[in-house]
């Protein structure tokens, strides 16, 4: 297989080599495993398990499962920076300007700092 019909199989760029008929069987398993998410190190590992005749399917399921499970924490971490930021976009719409403090760096991110008893702020 020439470069340019691997590379119209695969959907990349052409070089000038030549390749067997199963790289492009491979670059497909690349991309696809990409879209799934796994690292170029966690589809290398599964290449090398592959060419060593040992089949890869107890590791891929297992880079499944860790691949998920990084998902579900990302999207809580979504979740709860969702509903704080709805939070402040509330805060934000009831917000006027003209009475931010001067102390004050954003009363919509952190609300206006405390005062003492002499109406300093704690932080100097």
């Amino acid at each position: 297989m020439r470069t340019g019909e691997l590379a119209a199989a695969s959907g990349l760029t052409a070089k000038t080599r030549d390749y067997p008929p199963q790289a492009a069987h491979r670059l497909a398993f690349i991309r696809d495993a990409q879209s799934a998410g796994l690292t170029l190190a966690e589809i290398r590992s599964i290449l090398t398990m592959r060419d060593s005749g040992e089949p890869p399917c107890t590791h891929v399921a297992d880079l499944i499962e860790q691949r998920l499970a990084d998902i579900e924490r990302r999207m809580a971490e979504l979740r709860k920076t969702r509903t704080a930021l709805r939070g402040l976009a509330e805060r934000a719409a009831v917000t006027d300007p003209s009475t931010c403090a001067q102390a004050d760096i954003c009363r919509i991110i952190a609300a206006p700092a405390p005062t003492d008893n002499k109406g300093l702020s704690p932080i100097s």
